[in-house]
């Protein structure tokens, strides 16, 4: 942070005749670092020199790399919000994951439409959003030749009609933002865990306005009364399948069309081995070391999780990066089960592996396993295998709830927590905290006991004297 400092001195304006123009010279100093500014006439220097004087009189502190006040500098800085949080984007993009790049860009989308000054002449709202998330909040797409003309026009009116930072200070402002975060655009509630995610985005925003461009003079948001939807960080005991629920649905997933034997070995990664996803799709042969049948290991190195092309340095639909919670090039083993020996050997002698040894890719792109792909015959899976009340219950009802039920198999099997969650890739704490509603207490057990202690019925009435 700049050092600021009350030694300061204003000197008379200095004025220099030149052959064609004179110049006026606002001169001073702070903390011995002088300073002067250029004026092309009398009145505007003279504004300028007792804004300074003012400041000094009020006994501001002065920034010494500047020159400035605090209150000149953050109005020398106060852009409007569409600029700042343009400008907040560039900050964030250079080496952040292309997930994290999309998810900015939602959060900012969502702020941003609570930050204009007008309604008139506003374009669709829904035109509005997609110009924002897809184009204007992002770093590469900004200002390519290929933005539509439509977009471009959206883009300059939210340049013409967008608050100052500032206002982002005014308690009804903010709480209006905040109001923002917590409804989609069809006026449904958003979910709870990704409010706090754009919650965490907005005040990281927020901060960087007042940290690094001195445009606030603090952060408003604490302050501020406002009660965000509580975030639950337990997975829901009704999601989680039971070892028969998954290998039907695992079966199931085989019997899906084409695409159904190449991914059943992928589903059975996160079911078996509780992989995420991003790190079952990125899989080679050189990660695996598999005896003929039997109890084998797996060694994970990387996780591509999907953002979208537009969102990755690579062009790809997926980033390829470091394990979650792990340093660049820190590999996690993970035990790998006779039965997802077997499927990984199927698999492999069935459809063979990339040029680079990559286990899973789609049909016809042979360069990932579509993410589309996945979610489909998860979805088919699930309606062959289920009744319809069932169905719409929350039971396997996403390829990661597999990762859950393998997590709640281990703790409930009695692994000790510490090794479940070194080969989930958890720490202890965590784990325990994400997965406590699916541990069995012995519920069925302490239930047993009241009854015995109860009794086995009502028993004879007995009257009550009065």
């Amino acid at each position: 942070m700049s050092k600021t400092s009350f030694d300061v001195q204003i000197w008379k304006t200095d004025v220099y005749r030149g052959k064609t123009k004179t110049t006026y010279w606002v001169q001073w100093a702070v903390a011995g670092q002088r300073h002067k500014e250029k004026f092309k006439t009398s009145a505007l220097a003279e504004s300028f020199r007792s804004e300074l004087l003012t400041a000094a009189r009020k006994g501001e502190a002065f920034y010494v790399d500047s020159g400035l006040p605090l209150s000149m500098q953050r109005a020398a800085v106060d852009l409007n919000w569409y600029a700042f949080a343009c400008k907040f984007v560039d900050t964030k993009w250079d080496g952040a994951a292309g997930t994290t790049r999309r998810t900015v860009a939602e959060a900012l989308t969502r702020v941003t439409v609570r930050m204009f000054t007008t309604d008139k002449g506003k374009p669709d709202e829904k035109l509005i959003r997609h110009a924002l998330n897809r184009w204007a909040f992002n770093k590469v797409k900004r200002d390519s030749a290929s933005c539509p003309a439509n977009v471009v026009s959206t883009i300059r009116w939210i340049e013409r009609n967008t608050r100052k930072v500032s206002a982002i200070s005014m308690p009804e402002v903010l709480r209006g933002v905040l109001d923002g975060l917590t409804k989609n655009l069809d006026g449904s509630p958003t979910a709870s865990s990704v409010v706090s995610r754009h919650r965490k985005i907005l005040n990281t925003a927020v901060e960087y306005a007042v940290r690094e461009l001195k445009a606030l003079s603090a952060n408003p948001i604490p302050a501020l009364k406002w009660t965000a939807p509580k975030v639950s960080h337990t997975v829901d005991r009704r999601s989680v399948a039971n070892p028969t629920q998954a290998r039907t649905l695992l079966r199931a997933v085989r019997h899906y069309g084409r695409i159904g034997p190449r991914v059943e070995a992928f589903f059975g990664c996160l079911y078996f081995a509780a992989l995420r996803p991003e790190e079952a799709v990125s899989l080679a042969k050189h990660n695996l070391s598999l005896p003929a049948d039997g109890w084998g290991e797996l060694y994970l190195e990387v996780a591509e999780p999907f953002a979208g092309k537009e969102w990755t340095d690579n062009g790809k639909n997926r980033d390829r990066r470091q394990l979650k919670q792990r340093a660049v090039g820190e590999v996690r083993t993970v035990p790998c089960p006779p039965e997802l020996t077997a499927l990984l050997h199927q698999h492999m002698k069935t459809f063979g592996t990339t040029s680079d040894g990559r286990l899973f890719r789609g049909e016809r792109n042979q360069e990932e396993l579509p993410k589309g792909t996945i979610n489909r015959a998860w979805r088919e899976a699930r309606k062959a295998t289920f009744a319809p009340a069932v169905l719409a219950s929350p039971l396997a009802a996403t390829p990661y709830d597999l990762r859950h039920a393998a997590v709640s198999t281990w703790l409930n099997a009695g692994v000790p927590p510490a090794d479940v969650a070194k080969w989930a890739g958890h720490s202890v704490e965590i784990l325990l905290k994400t997965y406590a509603k699916c541990l069995d207490g012995g519920a069925e057990l302490l239930r047993k006991r009241v009854q015995d202690a109860l009794g086995n019925g009502p028993g004879p009435s007995v009257a009550i004297e009065r």
